[in-house]
């Protein structure tokens, strides 16, 4: 019941700063920058999927980890690496094979993960250790 108490904060964290971001703050970045690769409509099943996936690989290789070690500073170390790694992932492989792929959007979007990935483990941390 752990693993699924713990899914279930960092889904939620997760959602909630990533939200903010492509909500509010990115809208009108992603728009100027790369609005004209964007699909007419979101392919929502396959977003659930991934979210539902990877928020699921960050509690399995960072947060869970970091509350083994009782350490915030891992949560939010890992989590930053993590955020990189995967970011970088998506983001360089399009700027290596996708035309018009702006080098911004990839240092933003990489930037970005590393901050999305370190808040939501420091966040689960966080809520988790209070139980």
């Amino acid at each position: 019941m752990e693993i699924i108490r713990n899914y279930g904060i960092a889904l939620v964290a997760f959602f909630l700063v990533d939200i903010v971001w492509l909500g509010v703050v990115a809208r009108k970045l992603y728009d100027k920058y790369i609005g004209h690769l964007r699909a007419d409509k979101t392919n929502w099943s396959a977003a659930i999927i991934f979210y539902l996936l990877y928020v699921l690989s960050l509690v399995f290789i960072v947060i869970n980890p970091a509350l083994e070690k009782e350490s915030i500073m891992y949560a939010f170390l890992g989590g930053g690496l993590f955020g990189i790694i995967t970011y970088s992932t998506y983001d360089l492989t399009n700027l290596a094979t996708l035309k018009d792929w702006p080098v911004f959007i990839t240092i933003v979007d990489i930037v970005w993960g590393m901050i999305l990935n370190a808040l939501t483990a420091v966040i689960s941390f966080y809520i988790i250790s209070l139980f």
